[in-house]
């Protein structure tokens, strides 16, 4: 496993990430956004990751907020909010993993949670070359406005079943979305997907759509 701790320019911060690439060699890269920008330390993603990472997909964790802007988006929680800045800091990553020489060749997806689901369509709308899909986790991809319009990558939508309001928004997102998509409910799940295997069917959801994304584009 190559596992090594990054950083990422972007909007002239420069943001900590963690890269992870599985042996022998990674068929994807997958890139997790959060939009409270604690992506690389959130334990919901962290255990999505590992179980993607067995599949064979390397992943990359990362901040997409700095320090500071953390530090003042837990007072005012208005950055998280700011999809056209998170959507920029998203493609300062995949620019990156284009640059790098491990990942430089690896299809990107984008794993978006809350707002990170907004700001990773975004992010695909603009980077249609180099992004397989998009998968939100309870996301709000309602937020990412006219780049739905714009999105030409399959996306799939995770929502909990007992997560009423954010699937009604996914499912006015969708309605906008010209792009292949699928829309899926795990049953009694809550919003942060806290009941007992409730992350393993998001996990093995997106394990599956990931591997149809990527035996498509083998054909």
């Amino acid at each position: 496993m190559i596992s090594r701790t990054v950083m990422v320019p972007a909007d002239g911060e420069t943001l900590p990430g963690d890269l992870e690439l599985p042996p022998p060699a990674a068929r994807a890269v997958v890139l997790f956004a959060h939009g409270s920008g604690s992506s690389r330390h959130s334990p919901r993603n962290r255990k999505v990751a590992a179980d993607l990472r067995t599949a064979g997909l390397g992943t990359l964790l990362i901040d997409l907020l700095s320090e500071a802007e953390e530090r003042q988006d837990m007072l005012t929680a208005e950055l998280r909010f700011d999809i056209p800045l998170l959507g920029r800091r998203l493609m300062a990553a995949i620019d990156w993993l284009g640059a790098e020489p491990a990942t430089r060749d690896l299809p990107v997806v984008l794993f978006g949670a809350s707002t990170g689901a907004a700001a990773a369509l975004v992010a695909a709308a603009a980077r249609p070359d180099r992004v397989l899909t998009v998968v939100s986790r309870g996301g709000r991809p309602d937020l990412a406005g006219d780049a739905l319009d714009a999105v030409r990558v399959p996306v799939l939508l995770i929502v909990g079943g007992r997560d009423r309001q954010v699937q009604r928004l996914n499912e006015e997102a969708a309605r906008r979305l010209h792009a292949r998509h699928h829309l899926h409910v795990v049953p009694g799940a809550t919003h942060l997907f806290e009941e007992p295997g409730a992350l393993d069917r998001v996990a093995e959801a997106a394990r599956e759509w990931c591997e149809e994304q990527l035996t498509a584009t083998a054909r």
